[in-house]
């Protein structure tokens, strides 16, 4: 997938989470451009995540659509990556 088809997506994560990681690398091999707030270095990313999920799971991932995934799977994340690319 070509970095530039995406308007830039946002992830909130932190590096315990296994989850994280998984989507982390699913984001990065496919080349997709994404801002990472990281939960354990970011005062307010926790607080903001929720906000926005209404929950406290991670990762949230949100899309410039204003579409939100927690806690994602590789395949949930790719069909709506592949979606927003078409």
């Amino acid at each position: 997938m070509n970095s530039e088809t995406f308007d830039r997506i946002t992830m909130f994560g932190a590096e315990w989470c296994s989850d994280c990681r998984r989507s982390k690398r699913l984001l990065d091999g496919l080349g997709v451009q994404y801002d990472y707030v990281d939960l354990e270095t970011v005062e307010d990313g926790a607080d903001r995540a929720k906000a926005i999920s209404g929950r406290t799971q991670i990762p949230v991932v949100v899309f410039p659509d204003g579409e939100h995934f927690v806690e994602p799977t590789d395949a949930a994340l790719r069909s709506k990556l592949e979606a927003v690319a078409a």
